[in-house]
């Protein structure tokens, strides 16, 4: 079966697997799931996570969750710009998440980066999804 919403369901996999206290998830690799869990792993997100080779040119992505006194770093983690309604923003409308607390995960035309970095650099881009 296809999957229309690819980070969208990397998303719900973290989110599901942190429901059941997992150390660990896997999703199929991509490049943009990947870079999405770079922003993740260096924002203390995630632990980090590793690229799995399969037989058959298939790979996935070992997503190594964090947890901090019993409870999951991530308390919230959703989807903002879908297939059916994309949402761009300019440098100056950026979201901000939870008073700065959180972070908005753009992909701007120099890469998938957060959302404070998008700042700093002064470009603005796609919001694909808001975590805090």
């Amino acid at each position: 079966m296809a999957i229309s919403d690819p980070l969208g369901d990397m998303l719900t996999r973290i989110r599901n697997a942190q429901m059941r206290r997992k150390n660990k998830v896997s999703s199929p690799n991509s490049k943009l799931r990947a870079h999405v869990l770079e922003v993740l792993a260096k924002e203390g997100y995630i632990r980090g996570f590793t690229t799995v080779d399969y037989d058959g040119g298939k790979s996935e992505l070992e997503i190594e969750l964090k947890y901090f006194d019993g409870e999951p770093v991530i308390r919230t983690i959703e989807r903002v710009s879908k297939p059916g309604r994309r949402v761009y923003s300019s440098v100056k409308n950026i979201p901000h998440v939870s008073n700065g607390l959180g972070v908005s995960i753009l992909s701007t035309p120099r890469g998938v980066m957060s959302d404070h970095q998008a700042r700093d650099e002064n470009v603005g881009g796609e919001v694909l999804c808001r975590v805090f």
